[in-house]
């Protein structure tokens, strides 16, 4: 009994530090419109108040298309994410075929669960166009995976982020007007959020391209919103 009640205090401080930890210091966008996929991710990586990074990279690109946002720990998104491409490059060898994004998400979703008593400090999204359309998975650092059919947003900037999202995401947007539309949420997250700023990146996936937006091309769509 005595052990029992030991490790579920212990679990419960577990929980506590995910929380604190994973939930803070970011924000991450994904939007599934009517011709693939749009994720965007702010740059700035923070220690408390201490603003360790002003480039932190927080897409992955898995396959040709399919991509991954981070929140959390930069070490153990760092790692996952390279685990994850080999994994995935496997799968393809193996079944001579490119994974859905089902299928990368049940990869992911079962590697989380299996380290669940000491967990990544990660919250994903995978999201991506495959044959049976375009999907985002939202992944909680103990596996948990949730398909999102039109919009999510993780980290500490997400309650700004879904008050634009929800406000004006339609079904039947196009890829870029969806990239308009992640683009502002992530703004106006970044000027209420003190740990979200310093720059915006931007991956559109459709069944024909993975393409990742310059800083022009981003700087040119927040000119009209300034």
């Amino acid at each position: 009994m005595i052990a029992v009640t030991a490790f579920s205090k212990k679990l419960r401080e577990v929980k506590d530090m995910i929380h604190d930890k994973v939930f803070k210091g970011t924000t991450t966008v994904g939007l599934v419109c009517k011709d693939g996929v749009v994720l965007a991710t702010e740059k700035r990586a923070t220690m408390g108040n201490f603003i360790a990074s002003r480039r932190a990279k927080k897409i992955y690109k898995i396959t040709d298309r399919i991509a991954m946002t981070t929140a959390g720990s930069v070490g153990d998104a760092q790692f996952l994410a390279r685990l994850i491409k080999v994994e995935t490059n496997l799968y393809a060898i193996r079944k001579e075929e490119e994974p859905t994004v089902k299928a990368v998400a049940t990869l992911v979703s079962n590697l989380l669960n299996s380290v669940r008593y000491f967990p990544y400090l990660v919250q994903l999204l995978i999201g991506g166009v495959d044959r049976t359309g375009a999907k985002i998975y939202s992944i909680d650092p103990i596996g948990g995976a949730i398909e999102e059919i039109d919009i999510v947003a993780t980290g500490s900037g997400s309650p700004m982020a879904y008050g634009v999202l929800e406000d004006n995401y339609r079904k039947d947007l196009n890829i870029d007007e969806a990239v308009e539309l992640a683009i502002r949420a992530i703004y106006s997250a970044m000027k209420r959020d003190s740990a979200s700023g310093d720059g915006i990146d931007v991956v559109k996936i459709t069944e024909k391209e993975y393409v990742e937006l310059t800083p022009e091309e981003i700087d040119a769509i927040l000119g009209k919103l300034r």
